[in-house]
This record gives C-alpha cells, structure tokens and sequence, in this order.
C-alpha cells in the first residue's frame, strides 16, 4: 500500500496532469475532483476532533452524455488506488418497488475495497508462497524420510539430503514442468442460496449464505496434474494461507470509509415534477428520500460489519436535459454544494481524442491489427476528417459525445478487419478519401444516420 499512499499525496495540478493524460478537455470538472481529492489528504493531518467534523464536499457534475463524466471519476480512483462503483441511480427504487435498495451501493463499495486490500496482501506473501510451494513441490516429486527414523551421521539421510538438492536445481531450472504430481484440490464452494426479492432480503442472503458455508463442510479431491500446473494451484493455498482473512476485512472497511468514491449516473432520471402525487415520480422522489440518508452520512450494515458513510465522497452526474438540479429535493441538493458545467466536445477535442490519450482510439484499433501482423497508420487528413463528421453527426442526430467515434472507426475499419488475416499487404495508411468513401453518403442521408452511425 506505500505506492498507492504516495499517490494519494499528489497535488491538485499533479492530479490534473495526470487525468490530462487520459482525458481530453472539461478542466473545470478536473480541477473539481483534484481539489476533492486534495481534501482528502489534508483531513488525515487535522487532529482528531477535528478531523471527524470535516466532510467530503460532493460533486455534481452537468453535461451531456459521452464528454468524460464517468471516465474522470474511474480515473481518479485508479490514480489513488481508492475503491470506486458506478451505479445508475434508475435501478434504485423507493423500498416498496420492485429495485435494488439503495444500501446495496456501500455493500458493492465493501467488496471493492476487500479486493484492493487483497490484492495488496496477497502481493506482499508472494514471495514466502513461492518459498514454501517449491518445498512442497519437492515433497511430492521426493517425499522426505520420516523424522523419528533420522539418526545424526546418518549416511541414507545425507544422500537424501544431496538428491534433495539435485531436485531443487532442476527443479528451479524448469526441467521438471511436465512431469506429473499428485496434489489435493479442495471442494468447491455450494452454489449461492438466492432469495426472490430485493431490498432488505440482500442481507437476508447474504447471512444465509455465511450459515450455510459454515454448517456443509466442503470436501476434498486428489488429483495428478502436470507440475506447472500444479504450482499455480498451490501457489494460490500458501497465499490463502498466509494473508489474514480478519486484517484484511478491517483494512477494507476503513478504506471505503476514508477512501471510498461512488459515481452515481444518471441522477437527472429521479427528479420529480412539483406537485406530482402519483406514477412513477413517487418512485422517484422515494429513491431521492432514500438516496439522502447514504449521502449525509450513515451506518450501513454489511456482511463485512457496519460501514459508515460519512466520509465516502460521491460524485453525482446527469445530462438535465429535460430537468434541472433544481428540480432534485432541496436537501439533497445541498448535499452536492459543487457543480461543475461540463462543455460539449468540438472538432478538435474529437481529433484530440482519437490521437492524445495513452490508449486512444487509433492505438487502440492499431494494436488490434498489429495482431495480423498489420502496420495501420492513420495520416493528419483522415483524422480530421472523421473529428469533422463525428462533430457533425452529434449535432444532427442525437448527441452521444467521443462513443461517435466508436461507430465511426468500426465502419472505417470494418473491411479491413474482415480481410486482415487474409491480406498480402500488410501496410495499411488509412487517408482522408478513404474515410469519406466509407462515411460521406451515410452522413449526408440523415435517417440512415440516425440508425447507423
């Protein structure tokens, strides 16, 4: 965890230059997030009176689909190492409906956490497992004499001891990879006990599981296997064996406490007509009711133990196409005191992003056909030509932001990538004529645009 704590000391400027890396433009809703980030890492030094009193200022970000909203709070979490969810806030409902309580999202958080602090412990013992596995590999190859019958001096026990050794060097050498050793596997694991229904029956489930799993023992098997893959299996029982279950449900909790960031989506999709008594904006203004409690900060019971929200940051984000932030409930909107307006892309972000991040578009689709043994290149005309007709379809039909472009490489590409593992020619330059014989009659026909690009 040292690398990932290093991390979470980053400067908000050192914050952006890093989200530039990925993302292209909205450095207004970077700056939001590097300074919410930031906060985070000043709180730890307030003395503790203090330091519980401060809250996260959560963030609302505004803008159309497909301009970076969600890809900026993956990001961020991936920068720190901060366990994140994204959650649609359509799919919770007032409890009552048929939907998901929205408790589910801590439990979901939980679980994230649990993997990253796993990941981390398991990548700490890796090292002892590997000691320990090749011991047990050369028990199984040579099984040791029993203790009681070593005497010292004894001359059968020392030539054990040097074919012992031989082993151990072939072993290390890789040349006993195909030989086979038989090894116990344990049972699998009973299938999950489901129970219809939502809401509160998730920690039902939850605790009918863990019952389960303690009352049926799980059986074992013997099994002869090829010695590489044999290593992987008990590589993976000395890891298990030497991280400590308990720490490392202790050190999640804490993280998605302190470090937790949740990305609710689509929060514009609950607001309420004023006045509206009936259909579905009860439902709405139920999941707004029910959203507001997780939100200020609550105690949330998990299967892992109780999970307070105080500190969780969240980041809510929505087009408001047909609403406002206004329209969402007075207290829940104080709740998210930063919004940040994020801008439609222009021509030259849809450029910026086919060519600037780290796994942009064209790296992307260059890598899949370097696979063929292709060499596709992309020149400065045809990237500006598809930036100019993304652009230029977004504001025609319905505007779905950078995933135009999605649709617009996979029908430049799509003859190539049926071809390639045919082709002779394996140089490809992909040029502004090609990409307007591919697009031009699709783009100037507005219904078909509407259906395939």
């Amino acid at each position: 965890m040292s690398d990932q704590e290093s991390k979470r000391e980053l400067t908000p400027r050192e914050i952006v230059a890093e989200l530039d890396r990925d993302i292209v433009g909205q450095p207004e809703a970077k700056r939001a997030v590097a300074i919410a980030l930031r906060n985070r890492w000043r709180r730890r030094k307030l003395p503790d009176d203090l330091r519980a009193q401060v809250t996260p200022k959560n963030i609302m970000l505004i803008g159309p689909t497909g301009v970076g909203k969600t890809e900026i709070a993956r990001r961020l979490a991936e920068l720190v190492g901060a366990p994140f969810i994204k959650a649609e806030a359509t799919k919770y409902t007032e409890v009552g409906y048929v939907g998901r309580d929205v408790e589910g999202l801590i439990r979901d958080l939980v679980e994230v956490a649990i993997g990253l602090v796993k990941k981390s412990e398991r990548a700490k013992v890796v090292k002892q497992a590997e000691e320990q596995v090749q011991e047990r590999l050369l028990d199984l190859l040579l099984p040791p004499a029993p203790s009681e019958n070593r005497q010292p001096g004894d001359q059968a026990a020392e030539r054990r001891h040097r074919s012992r050794e031989k082993m151990r060097a072939r072993l290390v050498a890789g040349e006993l990879e195909d030989r086979e050793v038989e090894i116990t596997l344990p049972g699998r694991a009973m299938a999950p006990v489901s129970i219809l229904g939502a809401g509160n029956f998730e920690q039902m489930e939850m605790d009918l599981q863990n019952m389960f799993e303690k009352i049926i023992p799980k059986s074992s098997q013997s099994r002869r296997v090829p010695l590489a893959k044999a290593r992987a299996i008990l590589l993976q029982q000395e890891i298990d064996e030497l991280v400590d279950p308990e720490k490392i449900t202790r050190e999640a909790v804490v993280l998605a406490e302190e470090s937790g960031i949740v990305f609710l989506d689509e929060i514009d999709k609950i607001t309420t007509d004023e006045g509206s008594q009936r259909g579905p904006d009860v439902s709405r203004q139920g999941v707004q009711r029910d959203l507001l409690p997780i939100v200020e900060g609550t105690t949330v019971n998990t299967k892992h133990g109780p999970v307070k929200t105080d500190h969780v940051l969240f980041i809510a984000a929505g087009a408001f196409h047909r609403s406002r932030p206004a329209d969402l409930m007075p207290e829940l909107q104080g709740r998210f005191p930063i919004r940040v307006e994020m801008h439609d892309l222009t021509r030259d972000d849809f450029a910026r992003i086919l060519r600037e991040p780290r796994s942009s578009l064209l790296r992307q689709y260059q890598a899949l056909m370097g696979a063929e043994g292709i060499e596709l290149e992309f020149d400065d005309e045809a990237v500006t030509t598809m930036a100019d007709l993304a652009f230029q379809v977004n504001h025609s039909t319905q505007n779905i932001g950078a995933r135009r472009l999605h649709t617009i490489l996979e029908r430049v590409l799509e003859e190539l990538s049926f071809d390639a593992p045919d082709r002779v020619e394996k140089k490809v330059v992909i040029d502004s004529q090609l990409v307007k014989s591919r697009l031009d009659a699709l783009v100037q026909d507005e219904d078909l645009s509407r259906f395939i690009l």
